[in-house]
Order: structure tokens, then sequence, then C-alpha cells
């Protein structure tokens, strides 16, 4: 019999790969946080003890989930600017908020909640857009979590850098500071085509290929960005992108409501990603992305929940049942985009994008072991007749009880293990009244 670190007994196990596939009464073996086998539970017992066993009988375990499209730090800004259309959300709520508050303590305070609210809702790795990125990796590497740093690149000094030079300078060490990180990577992170200019987008195109590493960016996220980058440049932004070298493997595309037929055939001739954020693009009236056309032509296409401060959570069980019902009403067929597919966009997909689908996005041995785990026992989620359309149809966030990133327990029976609670919650009210009365001065003084 082989002794392991971790033996977790469940009623079922959907693994991803095999697609839309359900395990019954299986178990998973973990031993020095990676998956080493995936077995009926009697043969388990047979073969395998351990250090640590977990006898979860009415749970349904899954891949951890990949938030491929997130601004963590925003969530301190989670109902600020509500029911504006995206310019004016941006220009007269977001960044003059940014612009007085954001500093290292904010991004650090931000992350944690917005980290707390992932690991609660069973995502195990973000891809970040933000500023101080060091900051957000040093959260995340406190906590155990996988995380993508966005090396945030935009034409306009902030608190982060005063222009395109020291964004990149402080991306590339950065970089290097977590080049060798088991759970941590970094992306090149050109906010947009619209705030970025040509020599900044060549520079950044450069550099991720200089550092092997992808290229995360806002692209076709309305009709009037597109409209107006034809009005100032004479063409569409991705047109503009493939010109300048950055239609590739490395793209991970974010939004893209606004696509014409042949865009499509662009995205897949150069094995580009895209990240699809349903929730975020509905509050904002942006657009829908053509999610079916994209699959159906061969595009990488993942889920992001955006910021909290335009979605209002980042809650990826609800982005795969909105994504999915979308898909469905657009297309006008009942059959576009089932639950296999959904949750395959939530996990493996994520993980493709952001390539380390090789090391996670699917329970399979050798893989890390990125687990969640969901109750299933209580009556919203009874009775059960098939539990993977149940997982994207029926199943909240609430349901989630354990959750486990490279093995290590981050979520156990709904208690965060690596993060205090509540000084997270202290310390976001403080934010609270420090916003509102920032903008209720400048109200008062006219």
């Amino acid at each position: 019999m082989q002794h392991l670190d971790i033996l977790i007994y469940a009623g079922w196990i959907i693994p991803v790969e095999p697609e839309n596939v359900v395990y019954e009464q299986h178990a998973l073996a973990i031993q020095d946080g990676k998956i080493v086998a995936v077995l009926p539970s009697s043969e388990a017992v047979r073969y395998f003890s351990a250090r640590i066993t977990h006898r979860l009988t009415t749970h349904m375990l899954i891949p951890g989930l990949i938030n491929a499209h997130t601004h963590a730090a925003m969530t301190l800004l989670r109902g600020f600017a509500d029911d504006m259309p995206l310019q004016e959300w941006l220009n007269e709520r977001i960044w003059p908020a940014e612009q007085a508050h954001v500093n290292r303590e904010f991004v650090a305070d931000g992350t944690r909640l917005a980290i707390a609210e992932m690991l609660r809702g069973g995502v195990t790795g973000f891809n970040d857009m933000y500023f101080f990125p060091d900051v957000v990796g040093e959260i995340a590497d406190q906590v155990g979590i996988r995380a993508t740093l966005g090396l945030i690149l935009i034409d306009f000094p902030t608190a982060w850098a005063k222009d395109a030079d020291e964004y990149l300078k402080k991306g590339q060490a950065l970089h290097e500071t977590f080049r060798e990180h088991p759970l941590i990577q970094t992306a090149l992170a050109p906010h947009s085509p619209y705030s970025v200019s040509d020599a900044s987008l060549k520079s950044a195109q450069a550099m991720a290929e200089e550092l092997d590493i992808p290229i995360h960016i806002h692209i076709h996220e309305t009709a009037g960005e597109v409209e107006d980058a034809v009005e100032k440049q004479g063409e569409r932004p991705m047109t503009r992108l493939e010109k300048l070298g950055l239609l590739s493997s490395r793209l991970i595309g974010v939004h893209l409501t606004q696509l014409k037929n042949e865009e499509i055939n662009l995205l897949a001739n150069h094995g580009a990603s895209v990240i699809h954020c349903p929730e975020s693009n509905l509050k904002l009236a942006s657009g829908w992305c053509p999610v079916p056309k994209l699959l159906r032509a061969g595009v990488n296409v993942a889920l992001g929940t955006d910021s909290a401060a335009s979605n209002d959570d980042l809650d990826m069980l609800g982005e795969m049942r909105t994504a999915a019902l979308l898909a469905k009403i657009f297309s006008k067929d009942a059959t576009t985009l089932p639950a296999a597919t959904a949750l395959r966009m939530a996990t493996l997909n994520g993980a493709k994008a952001l390539g380390i689908d090789h090391m996670t996005g699917s329970l399979v041995p050798g893989k890390s072991a990125d687990i969640v785990a969901i109750d299933m026992v209580d009556i919203e989620t009874q009775p059960i007749y098939n539990p993977l359309s149940q997982l994207i149809y029926t199943v909240g966030r609430d349901k989630v009880s354990d959750v486990w990133v490279a093995g290590k327990h981050l979520l156990k029976s709904r208690t965060l293990t690596s993060l205090d609670i509540h000084d997270i919650k202290a310390k976001t009210y403080l934010w609270r009244d420090k916003i509102l009365s920032t903008f209720k001065s400048k109200k008062d003084n006219g």
C-alpha cells in the first residue's frame, strides 16, 4: 500500500480532461502538491493510505477555477460607480478615485479582499492587470494562490510609473523577481490600444518575446472604442495590433465585443486567446462577445470577471452560468455552449491562455493539486441527475466548502486558512470611509 500526503474521497469528480466526463464515487490521490491518481474509491481504499484523508462523499470535486481577467485591488471600489456607460464610468468616477487613492497600501488591502472573495468562490488562480503588481505578487505569495502579474503599461503617469520606459523597466525587474516562482508568473499588460502608443506597444511586444510571456490587453471592448480608432487612426484596433506584430499565440485579448468574421479568423489563425467577461460587459452595456463563433473557429476562449468595480463580484461560478445562458439566447439555440464547455472555459482554457495548462486546469495525474470541493447535499442542489449541468446552472459559490492550491488547503470548511478575514473587513471599512469622504469634499467644494 502506497502512503500519500492527501487522499480525497468524493461523491463526484469532474476532471475536465476528458471533457464531459463525471466520475462517481472516486478519489484523488495527492503527493508533493500534485495529483498522482484519480481512481474509484473502492480501489483507493486498497492501494493508498494518507497522512490526511478527506471523506467528502456529498461533494463534487472540480479543477480550481481560473479568473483570466481581473483588476484585483479595484474590489475596494465595488459599487462606487454603478449604472454608467464605460467612458463615463472611467472618466468621472473610477480614474478620479484611483488618482486620489491608489498607492501600495490600497493595492495590498484591495488585493487581499479580492483573493479572499475568489478563494471562497473556488478560484485558485487569477490573471491581474493593475498598478503596483509587485504588491499583488507579494500578497499572492503570502496567501499561496496562483497568480499572473500584469506588467502594466499605459501612456500617462500614475502612482506606479511616470512614462513607458519606467513601466517597462519596473516590469522587467518584477519578472526577474518571480521568474522561478512555482505559483506566480508575469504577463505584459498594455492597458488598451487607445491608451498605449505604437512605440510603447512595439516595446511591449519585443519584451514579451524576450521574456517568453503572454501579452494581456483590453481590445474591442465597446463600439465607441472601435469607432474612435477608425476616426482617429483610419483603422480598427485589431488591424493596428496585427501591423505592430502583437497578434500571436501570446496575445490574451479581453472583451472583444465588436468582431467581424474576418477578425475572428485572424484571431484563430494567430492562435490568440480571448477572455470573455460576460457580466461586466452586460453591466456596462459594452456589447456581446461572439463566443460561439470564436469557439467554432478554434479560438481558445476563457472567462474572467473583470473588476468588482464593474461586475460587481468575482464569482466565476456565476460567470459560467451567465456565459452559457447568453450564448444560447444570442444564437437562438439551446445546445450552444453546453455545461462542459462552460466549465472548460473557466478552467483549462484559462490555463491555456496563460501558458500554464501543463500545470493546472484539469484533474489529471501529474498536474498540480488545484482543487475545489463543492457540497451538493443542500436542498438548493437537489435532486441531482446530471452533476455537470447542476454545477453550471444551479450551484452558487456559497456551496464551495474547500479549496486547495498545489495541495495546500487554503479554504477549509468555508474558513480561509492563510488570510485574516476580520482584518480584511476592518481595512475595507476604512477605505470606504476615506473614498467617500474625498468625493463628498470635492462635491461640497463645487
